[in-house]
């Protein structure tokens, strides 16, 4: 199965494995604290259940204390009809008191355990490796994210408190229908129980599958509409809002037939339910009526027979909704789980050690690589950048340029070969220690939509404000920043978008700046600007690479003029390799290159 693709197609359907992956969350081995409001929590559960199983026979008593010529029991006459109904009333309150009393004491075990699993989920995605996330659609990915943190939410409270709660409840007045009156009590309301889950587990099966084309219809049509938000710019520009809305709309007519098809199976589920919990009501009050009239049983058997049969029924009704929930939640659950099972494609190795850089030194090592198999990017690349140097990567677009700065990051791993830095194979260190000694600046920064301060600041969260404003002034933005009306507060919009392509690329540099990284990877930094942005730029950049080891990968020969060496890479393979001039001179592919960008800056 592709790592990039996991449809509720493919959600594991496997209830009992979702189940043991969520028990662990009731009982958290580091909180003893939790685990007593657990075992407390139960305790109140089994005296609700034993109070509420018990109140009907104050009812009948009550009842049979209120009609004379009906032989009571003597304990009854001392109490009379009035203190029966009293206590009958107390321990209906009682009953509810200790069910809310669980509630409470339940309630941190639960909030705790979503909030964990959430954490969980977040963290595990962030480790996940670049080729899952930019083949994933994220709009559709958050919303299995939600879904399924409420099923788990869902499932924890229901799974304790109402499943197994509705089974004790079940036997206690299964067991008090055997022996305080008759076998046949027992076999009618097992007979009706057995029907009535099996009608519902049947049905709410073939529920489930139509709840499963739903939440796909629900997740494509969360992602067209936060793919076209996103793109808010690029409808305007060709003028496609209509065309948005009607893909939009399209996405929500096949959600809505879903929805219309869980909407009508539910009203055959409720009346399916409602006919067999009616037929086994009335099939215990007829025989509890003849047995009044025969004189065998009293007016208040008749009442607590009834009394009984209201128990189960509400249970019984509730199973139907919480079946039908768990099921639901545990497709939506197997969704999410489905994305914690993705392993990390790069993981540290098992005794990988911090990176420690004293020069800064970066050899690529005889590197191969391919993002598949059909297709090889790299072949056989040998490059060294010394301490303190400054190399460029050129080239023509596809011959691998980026590909190198993300296998230094290590977004991904190399086929064959090495990348080391200080002599030390970047795959035998800790991916932490790694990040924190390279600061890249991309083609096109992106910022988060907080303020300008954070942003900078993203560098090094420990930083002062004067540290961030040292970053901003190095990066000579500051003067920018403090003519806006909230100066460093003030928020940039989603991905940095109230700013220019330049304002950002100086916060990005500033941000470099504050991480202070001994080594440097420029991909295309100033491609995407203009050219009189382009060349102020530069000059930051430059500030940046003073004392670092840069590796520069560019498309515009402009702008590794001044770098120490020149690599040229064509299909993969390196095929030159010199300083500006000595390039120019060999008059090779390099030369070629130039002229050719000379001669259309001309034309421009």
């Amino acid at each position: 199965m592709s790592p990039s693709r996991i449809t509720t197609a493919e959600v594991p359907s496997r209830p009992l494995q979702i189940v043991r992956r969520v028990a662990p969350y009731l009982w958290p081995e580091d909180r003893p604290d939790l685990k007593v409001r657990v075992v407390v929590s139960l305790a109140m559960l089994v005296l609700a259940k034993l109070i509420a199983v018990t109140t009907p026979f104050f009812y009948k008593a009550a009842t049979d204390a209120l009609a004379p010529e009906t032989a009571t029991p003597a304990w009854t006459l001392g109490a009379g009809a009035v203190g029966l109904t009293i206590a009958y009333g107390g321990a209906r309150a009682l009953n509810i008191g200790f069910q809310q009393l669980r509630d409470v004491l339940f309630a941190p075990v639960g909030q705790g355990a979503l909030r964990r699993l959430a954490s969980e989920t977040f963290t595990h995605m962030h480790q996940l490796s670049m080729r899952y996330h930019i083949s994933r659609k994220t709009g559709g990915l958050s919303r299995i994210i939600e879904r399924g943190v409420k099923g788990v939410e869902f499932l924890l409270r229901f799974l304790l408190f109402s499943i197994g709660p509705l089974i004790l409840e079940l036997l206690l007045i299964a067991a008090i229908l055997f022996f305080v009156f008759d076998v046949w009590y027992l076999v009618v309301v097992l007979v009706t129980i057995a029907a009535y889950v099996s009608f519902t587990f049947k049905v709410t099966e073939w529920r489930v599958r139509i709840r499963k084309e739903m939440n796909d219809q629900d997740t494509d049509a969360n992602q067209k509409a936060i793919d076209s938000l996103l793109n808010f710019e690029t409808v305007k520009y060709f003028g496609a809002e209509a065309r948005e809305a009607a893909r939009y709309d399209s996405a929500m007519q096949l959600y809505q037939g879903a929805a219309l098809k869980t909407a009508y199976s539910l009203a055959a589920l409720n009346f399916g339910q409602s006919v067999l919990i009616t037929a086994g009501l009335i099939a215990v009050m007829v025989m509890a009526a003849i047995g009044v009239q025969s004189g065998d049983l009293t007016v208040g058997d008749f009442v607590m027979v009834n009394a009984y049969m209201i128990q189960i029924t509400m249970p019984l009704n509730f199973l139907g909704t919480v079946y039908r929930e768990i099921r639901q939640s545990l497709v939506d659950m197997g969704e999410m789980f489905g994305l914690l099972e993705q392993p990390p494609e790069v993981s540290d190795a098992p005794d990988a050690k911090s990176l420690e850089v004293p020069r800064g030194e970066v050899s690529f090592r005889d590197v191969e690589f391919g993002y598949d198999q059909a297709r090889q990017i790299l072949r056989s690349v040998t490059l060294h950048v010394g301490a303190g140097e400054t190399v460029a990567i050129v080239g023509p677009s596809g011959s691998g340029k980026s590909t190198l700065g993300r296998l230094l990051f290590r977004f991904y791993d190399v086929a064959q070969g090495s990348i080391e830095i200080d002599g030390q194979d970047i795959r035998d260190v800790t991916q932490e220690s790694l990040h924190a000694q390279i600061g890249v600046v991309p083609q096109d920064t992106v910022l988060f939509n907080d303020t300008i301060r954070y942003n900078i600041a993203y560098g090094r969260p420990d930083a002062t404000f004067e540290d961030v404003r040292a970053a901003a002034r190095a990066a000579r933005i500051d003067a920018f920043i403090e003519g806006l009306p909230e100066g460093y507060n003030t928020t940039v919009g989603e991905r940095g978008l109230k700013l220019s392509g330049g304002e950002k690329q100086r916060v990005g540099i500033a941000r470099t700046l504050l991480k202070d990284p001994p080594i440097l990877l420029l991909d295309e930094a100033t491609s995407a600007l203009d050219t009189e942005t382009e060349q102020s730029i530069q000059k930051e950049l430059r500030t940046l690479a003073q004392g670092r080891s840069v590796l520069m990968i560019a498309h515009r020969l402009s702008t590794v003029v001044d770098a120490d060496r020149i690599v040229v890479l064509q299909d993969g393979e390196i095929v030159e390799r010199g300083d500006h001039f000595a390039l120019l001179a060999k008059g090779g592919r390099y030369a070629a290159m130039w002229q050719r960008q000379l001669a259309e800056d001309d034309a421009a």
